[in-house]
């Protein structure tokens, strides 16, 4: 058995990321969250899966899963998530960086052959073009949440440079699915439509996103870790169809027969940057195939809800 840890382990992407791994029958697959916004309905029954409820950033808990494990493989997705989370609590999002070093130190020493670490879009700030290239685009992060994550590609680098751990960067741009959170704008929106409540939007609505089905991001995550793919790289995971936050609410509206009405507040002061599109062209060329489209991706969670 190939043997997989996955900090964070409860939440939307890296709980759908685990039953993937699962499925194939040859991974033992290790979960940790501290709960603070994973969901314990996505902790698995399989019989080679593990739960523990630990705190990556507390050194002792951490330590004692990795040493108690001869891992070969560390997705580490474990960090504070939801843009107005990270806004209210920037000294918690800060904390995370203890977990940076607690994972790639316990890493390098207990032999693991490679981290994927989750990035974000966020560590480009306001784009100074689209679409964003992994290495021609300049990064400019600000808050927190993104200078984490910046820190956390630090790391990466670092670590393969001193010590050759092998890494792979995930720069995730909006992804979205069954189990996500209703922190996230498309499961926000989803349940305020089928509820048929106002949908509820910061400024005019003209910022313009991506939105990247579960499925692509997952076989994308799968095959470059079973290929060895992208090792010591940086790597934007990603839709790049661009969508306005006002037609992802229409699109919404329109897929659920919804007679919500689209009401619009106060821009956020910061931390809701006017445009993101990733360059995907790494993805693509493994998926070698079309991406799922928004609108059959919001189709796909309504059969799930059925």
């Amino acid at each position: 058995m190939i043997n997989v840890l996955i900090t964070g382990g409860a939440g939307f992407i890296p709980s759908s990321l685990a039953d993937t791994l699962l499925a194939k029958g040859k991974y033992f697959v290790v979960a940790t969250d501290n709960l603070l916004t994973g969901n314990k309905s996505n902790i698995s029954q399989h019989e080679h899966y593990k739960f523990i409820k630990c705190d990556v950033n507390n050194y002792q808990d951490i330590s004692a899963v990795m040493l108690n494990y001869n891992f070969d493989y560390v997705f580490h997705y474990a960090a504070v998530v939801g843009v107005l989370r990270t806004l209210d609590n920037p000294k918690m999002v800060l904390d995370d960086i203890k977990g940076l070093q607690n994972i790639f130190e316990l890493s390098k020493n207990t032999g693991v052959k490679r981290v994927f670490f989750s990035s974000s879009s966020e560590v480009y700030g306001e784009p100074v073009h689209l679409p964003q290239h992994e290495y021609q685009t300049p990064l400019n992060s600000r808050l927190p949440y993104a200078v984490v994550k910046n820190i956390g590609e630090c790391f990466c680098r670092s670590y393969w440079d001193e010590f050759g751990l092998n890494y792979t960067i995930l720069r995730f741009f909006n992804t979205y699915g069954p189990r996500q959170s209703e922190d996230f704008v498309v499961s926000k929106f989803l349940h305020a439509a089928i509820n048929n409540d106002d949908i509820t939007i910061y400024g005019d609505g003209s910022q313009t996103r991506t939105f990247c089905y579960i499925d692509d991001n997952l076989e994308f995550e799968t095959k470059i870790l079973e290929n060895n793919l992208f090792i010591n790289d940086v790597v934007n995971v990603g839709n790049d169809k661009l969508t306005s936050v006002g037609e992802l609410a229409k699109t919404i509206i329109r897929c659920t027969g919804s007679s919500s009405k689209i009401i619009h507040l106060p821009p956020l002061k910061e931390g809701d940057m006017t445009r993101r599109q990733p360059d995907n062209a790494k993805m693509l060329s493994v998926l070698n195939r079309p991406l799922i489209s928004l609108e059959e991706g919001v189709k796909k969670i309504l059969s799930f809800r059925s």
